[in-house]
């Protein structure tokens, strides 16, 4: 069985299955589990030292950080699963 790869930007990659949400950065909540994620040391920096516009969690309670909209990046989750439908069935 190979594992799905998305790509969040910059040539950082993760495993589709484990993604758990995909969610704008912009609420108390957001910022606060983020912070959380830094101290436990389980927050993953994709964004390349650009602006967050994106944070991913895992199932594994990692939180990765991309620079890539949220919009964007389910986009290319879509367009991944539709890659794995025999073309037939599309």
């Amino acid at each position: 069985m190979t594992s799905r790869l998305v790509h969040i930007g910059f040539g950082n990659m993760v495993v589709a299955d484990r993604v758990v949400a995909i969610i704008s950065p912009s609420s108390a909540p957001i910022r606060r589990m983020r912070e959380e994620a830094r101290e436990a040391g389980l927050l993953v920096d994709a964004t390349q030292g650009r602006k967050t516009r994106a944070v991913l969690v895992m199932d594994s309670r990692h939180v990765v950080i991309s620079a890539i909209q949220p919009e964007t990046i389910s986009a290319r989750f879509e367009d991944a699963s539709s890659e794995d439908v025999p073309e037939d069935l599309r």
